[in-house]
């Protein structure tokens, strides 16, 4: 897979969150999301144990609040359209500070914070304690399709090929005295986005040439091979079967 390469949510540490292995920790976390959102909404007690442990496993990982609370803004979008599904969401009305909301509205907005906003912050967890390339490993050692880690492991790597594109241009512009100001300025910009797109294609055109020079047929040779022990597993699988016993109760109780 290449080089180690680290990206802007992992934080460096060594926690037994972050020594278990990649695979071990996308199955957790793969396998809590669905658990959680498997969850009745009506069983709002649930989703508290749910983010204990959340709370539990980013403490093991050293991961400070602030820190976690940060990365959640992403989900901000998300928390936008909640808000304005009681609004929206055809059903019986209720009063609410008197306002007229939707029943169904406010039980759909409770779903998507409530479930959005766990599923969120274990995927901060793993990917605090993950670098991409034990991502990518991780995905392989699942038996996802190779094709489907290949075009991810490319993506990943030409991406900051792409920005680091996009600064050279951006600097040669500022150089010559641009500055982007209104509708002028779109014309300059279309054209380097054109020169960006070209070049590219024609960078991927000679990495693709040096791979098939060096033997590439179709496939990345797999140089570390990832394994877990039992005693890894059962650590990881400690978050997932917790939560399923939390979802069982939601569902009797």
């Amino acid at each position: 897979m290449g080089a180690g390469h680290s990206h802007r949510l992992y934080r460096h540490g060594h926690s037994p969150v972050h020594e278990l292995p990649p695979h071990c920790k996308l199955a957790a976390v793969f396998l809590f999301v669905v658990v959680v959102v498997s969850t009745p909404r009506e069983a709002m007690w649930a989703f508290a144990p749910y983010a204990v442990l959340l709370a539990v496993v980013a403490g093991a990982a050293r991961i400070p609040a602030g820190y976690l609370l940060k990365r959640l803004l992403i989900e901000i979008p998300f928390v936008a359209f909640a808000v304005l599904m009681p609004f929206v969401v055809p059903g019986e009305q209720v009063h609410v500070l008197g306002l007229a909301l939707s029943e169904n509205g406010l039980w759909g907005a409770w779903n998507v914070l409530a479930k959005g906003t766990l599923g969120v912050a274990a995927s901060v967890i793993l990917a605090s304690t993950t670098e991409l390339r034990a991502l990518l490993l991780g995905l392989q050692r699942l038996k996802l399709p190779p094709l489907l880690v290949q075009i991810a492991s490319f993506m990943i790597r030409y991406g900051d090929v792409i920005t680091d594109e996009m600064r050279r241009m951006s600097i040669a512009r500022r150089s010559r005295g641009f500055e982007a100001r209104g509708v002028r300025s779109w014309g300059v910009l279309a054209k380097s986005a054109g020169a960006l797109f070209i070049r590219s294609y024609e960078r991927g055109e000679r990495v693709h040439l040096a791979m098939v020079s060096r033997g590439y047929a179709g496939s990345m040779p797999v140089i570390d091979e990832v394994t877990a022990t039992r005693a890894q597993w059962t650590r990881a699988a400690a978050l997932p079967v917790t939560a399923l016993a939390v979802c069982l109760l939601g569902w009797t109780l």
